[in-house]
């Protein structure tokens, strides 16, 4: 059991950096776990990729200002309090 978790966590690691290791994803004992990992860590990055997109396309603070928004938390539009 130690081994599946081991692989799947770093197949999860491997999924969010965008890597595949072949020879780990081809292993008879934890090939599957790994693979079941590494498309969690995918679907794990494309999520925060997806959430920082929208953030920065709602101008919300720390991630870019867009328009009609304060630049700090708590800012009115156009920078005033």
């Amino acid at each position: 059991m130690d081994d599946a978790l081991v692989a799947y966590d770093t197949g999860h690691a491997d999924g969010r950096a965008g890597r595949d290791d072949a020879e780990r994803a081809t292993d008879p004992a934890t090939g599957p776990d790994y693979r079941v990992g590494v498309l969690d860590g995918q679907v794990a990055a494309f999520e925060h990729a997806l959430i920082t997109a929208v953030r920065q396309a709602l101008g919300e603070p720390g991630q870019g200002s867009g328009p009609g928004r304060g630049s700090e938390p708590g800012q009115a539009p156009g920078g005033t309090a």
